[in-house]
């Protein structure tokens, strides 16, 4: 199965190691925080022309896997 995640990278000497898309200096919690500010993902490509709308989805579906609720049943 192909990574879902191809566009996310992680290395340790780039924003110190936190998620990035494709080893710019453009972090996915940056992404997810403009979305939440209310930008569209057209918006926040014309401003970070690096970016392409791809990008923008694989950085929310990351945040949304992260995120992710699991719950475990209590064993009586």
């Amino acid at each position: 199965m192909a990574n879902p995640f191809d566009r996310i990278t992680q290395d340790p000497n780039l924003l110190a190691g936190r998620a990035s898309i494709r080893g710019l200096r453009i972090s996915v919690a940056h992404i997810v925080n403009l979305i939440a500010n209310g930008m569209t993902p057209a918006e926040i490509v014309a401003d970070l022309p690096d970016l392409e709308i791809e990008d923008i989805r694989q950085a929310l579906a990351y945040a949304a896997v992260l995120a992710e609720d699991q719950v475990h049943p209590l064993h009586a």
